[in-house]
């Protein structure tokens, strides 16, 4: 049975989904769905709560997200990736035993990343170190590596 809630982050509303005793699904929504069991995601709503106020570094949270054996490598890879750090997709792939011409795949399977911000996609740069694809926006993904000290804050003219 599948079931849901929405919790409202600094980044915006965030859909999270699963069987009330793991999560399979996080993603960024502009609008509340109806219908939400915050209670079955109590736990899950805490650690967010925690993570945005720069109190946790990672989820202790029941995963149900299933993938192809490939993708599945190159998640537990990305979700290796510790706080305030970053990898090129070329060190994923590296990591995996991916050759280089494997690079695309690896980017193809982080994209299909289910479980933004918990298992951290966001972590993962162009060779350059340039923000590269997020399925959240190029904009949240700058503001989770702010928030995990990856990146140092923009200043704002005024």
């Amino acid at each position: 049975m599948n079931i849901h809630t929405t919790i409202d982050s600094p980044l915006g509303r965030i859909l999270i989904e699963g069987d009330g005793s793991a999560i399979s699904r996080v993603s960024f929504v502009s609008e509340v769905r109806p219908g939400g069991d915050d209670e079955a995601f109590a736990e899950t709503r805490r650690q967010f709560a925690e993570y945005f106020a720069g109190e946790r570094t990672e989820f202790d949270l029941e995963f149900a997200s299933a993938g192809t054996p490939f993708q599945e490598r190159v998640w537990a890879a990305v979700a290796a990736v510790p706080y305030g750090r970053t990898r090129t997709y070329g060190e994923v792939a590296a990591e995996i035993g991916a050759p280089r011409d494997r690079i695309r795949a690896v980017g193809a399977a982080i994209g299909a990343n289910p479980l933004l911000i918990v298992r951290p996609c966001h972590r993962v740069v162009g060779a350059n170190g340039s923000l590269t694809g997020y399925a959240g926006g190029l904009e949240r993904k700058h503001a989770l590596l702010t928030l995990e000290g990856a990146l140092q804050p923009q200043l704002e003219l005024v």
